[in-house]
């Protein structure tokens, strides 16, 4: 590609007086320059070589008019589109403003200044590709910074599409997603204060990594600023060294960088505002087909039964998170009568709201599946019957003398996160499970993500933090809150110091099997070995109940079968007896 002349030798483009450049890349550069016509400066983009024939220019003059044609307030307007001697360019107003390169030095910037100026530009970038205008060299120096706070892109319209993107939708889509990958990369460099593989030239960086090429890029631990965890999760997604695991258009990454500016703000806003919001409006969760229709029935009969209602109710985990939600705020549990435990167990909710309560609460649920359709309602139906299979799992495997209803609801609630992801943003949740995904076979490239990285890269939050937004939002205390966070996988398991530890850990190691069923055939066997080295000297389980365990099998029923004794405690088929007095999380051992 032919080369501008040099400073010394060209000062002047027809009026323009150069006075500095303030960029350039492989496609473009950006002048700063002393308009005589209106006595200011401007910036000027230019590409970096003359279009070589008449059509040419006349193709790029027009495609630049069309570009300088979108108006959005994360785009800087243009004052004018021209060309002197065939070097076209497009011009901007200088004002007080400066370039994110110039801005930056080597330092970098904090998250909380960078994020919002990303968002702006993000906007205007996906406004632009909603009208089938790609930038096509976005570059640090593109950004412009007001003193007002804005950030706008410039530069739109000025490099022509590369050759090796060739035209219809499909090619706009690739050209939208080389820019996502651009902005992160300009991320990149302004969070960790250089360049990403000390290149200063993004298109450089971007020829450099997948599918064109092996490099990785990954934010840096140490520098001038700290990067909260969820931002370098979303920023490592934005220049993820697999194609695949990027966002795919700036609407997502701008969605993503929105929700943790907005948590990490604690502005009243963000994901779990939304999720919140959605809840008052349809719930936690829908009934469950046919199961709270059931209880209505058994509500309806003139004898109380409440361990039979209690079962009922646990089958239909809507139903059973409703109660649960009525007996646990602490203005129910003031009017119920119920002290100030936290309530874990439907037999004594149902006792306190009565048969009347238990029908309310019933009809207070959403139809199967709610707003869902078909494929979103299938999401989620699998997913509860996952959850519901952890809830058995964690009453075969939990040590003697534990309440297996107490036990089961645990491992329940150590999933909202998830089940309220998949019910309420479920467009996300199916993000975040392809994100989870290990490459195809036969590609040459690592795993997915963790639930925990792609939760962060997705929403901006993590999933855990949802299912403890709704856990608050219920009124649970810190006791319960505390049972019902996942152990995570990389956190050592030790001696359960009391009830509450060993619950949480039985709720943990039941969740643990059941996810291991979405691990590839041939990493079961291995994961199930290392939750046994974890969790079997505290709770007391083998590797023999474990796999049992994995494939929906009682141990206890298998091994009575084969003439052992049993393993485990009764599960919900045969309850142990309602408590005369609220168990609380201190109480969760069974007399």
């Amino acid at each position: 590609m032919p080369r501008a002349a040099p400073t010394s030798a060209i000062r002047h483009l027809g009026r323009f007086q150069l006075l500095r450049l303030l960029g350039k890349s492989a496609r473009t550069m950006l002048w700063l320059v002393d308009d005589p016509q209106v006595d200011r400066e401007r910036v000027l983009v230019l590409p970096r070589g003359r279009p070589p024939e008449a059509q040419s220019l006349q193709h790029w003059l027009a495609a630049a008019h069309k570009a300088s044609r979108i108006d959005h307030p994360g785009l800087l307007p243009v004052v004018e589109v021209g060309e002197y001697d065939r070097w076209p360019y497009i011009a901007y107003d200088r004002g007080s403003a400066v370039t994110l390169a110039e801005r930056l030095g080597g330092q970098g910037l904090a998250s909380t200044e960078l994020v919002p100026w990303a968002l702006q530009v993000l906007a205007g970038l996906a406004f632009a590709h909603e009208a089938g205008i790609a930038h096509h060299d976005l570059q640090t120096g593109m950004l412009v910074l007001a003193e007002g706070g804005d950030c706008r892109l410039m530069g739109l319209g000025v490099a022509l599409p590369p050759p090796a993107v060739g035209s219809g939708l499909q090619a706009q889509h690739q050209a939208a997603e080389r820019d996502v990958l651009a902005l992160g990369l300009v991320l990149h460099h302004a969070l960790a204060g250089a360049p990403a593989l000390d290149q200063s030239d993004v298109g450089s960086v971007i020829a450099r990594l997948a599918p064109l090429g092996r490099d990785t890029v990954r934010l840096p631990w140490t520098g001038m600023h700290s990067i909260p965890e969820a931002l370098r999760a979303i920023v490592n997604r934005a220049t993820d060294c697999q194609a695949r695991q990027r966002y795919r258009s700036a609407r997502t990454l701008e969605r993503a960088l929105g929700g943790w500016l907005k948590t990490e703000g604690e502005s009243g806003e963000g994901p779990i505002a939304l999720l919140l919001d959605r809840m008052r409006a349809a719930g936690l969760l829908p009934a469950m087909p046919g199961g709270a229709s059931r209880a209505v029935r058994m509500a309806a009969m003139e004898r109380e039964r409440t361990i039979e209602l209690a079962e009922v109710a646990l089958q239909d985990v809507g139903l059973a998170f409703e109660l649960l939600r009525r007996v646990n705020g602490p203005r129910s549990r003031g009017a119920l009568g119920a002290g100030s435990g936290t309530i874990l167990t439907l037999r004594r909710a149902i006792a306190l709201v009565g048969l009347d309560g238990v029908r309310h609460a019933a009809q207070a649920l959403r139809p199967w599946p709610g707003p869902l359709g078909e494929a979103h309602a299938d999401d989620l139906a699998r997913l509860v019957n996952r959850v519901r299979l952890a809830g058995r799992v964690a009453q075969w495997l939990r040590p003697a003398g534990y309440d297996a209803e107490v036990v089961y609801l645990l491992a329940l609630m150590q999933n909202l996160g998830r089940l309220a992801l998949q019910y309420h943003f479920p467009e996300e949740a199916a993000q975040i499970r392809r994100l989870m995904l290990p490459a195809a076979d036969g590609e040459p490239e690592g795993p997915g993500m963790s639930e925990h990285s792609a939760s962060f890269a997705v929403l901006g939050v993590a999933v855990d933090a949802l299912g403890q937004a709704v856990a608050r939002h219920w009124g649970l205390d810190d006791a319960v809150l505390q049972m019902i966070r996942r152990l995570p996988l990389t956190a050592p398991v030790h001696a359960a110091d009391n009830d509450d530890d060993m619950l949480r850990l039985s709720a943990s190691c039941a969740n643990e099997v059941v996810d291991s069923q979405g691990l590839p055939t041939h990493q079961r066997a291995a994961f199930l070995l290392r939750v046994v080295q974890r969790y079997g000297p505290v709770l007391g389980i083998s590797l023999r109940e474990v796999q049992l365990a994995a494939q929906g099998l009682a141990p206890d029923k298998v091994a009575s079968v084969d003439g052992a004794a049993p393993a485990c405690g009764p599960d919900l088929a045969a309850p142990t007896p309602a408590p005369a007095a609220p168990q609380t999380a201190g109480q969760a051992c069974s007399a």
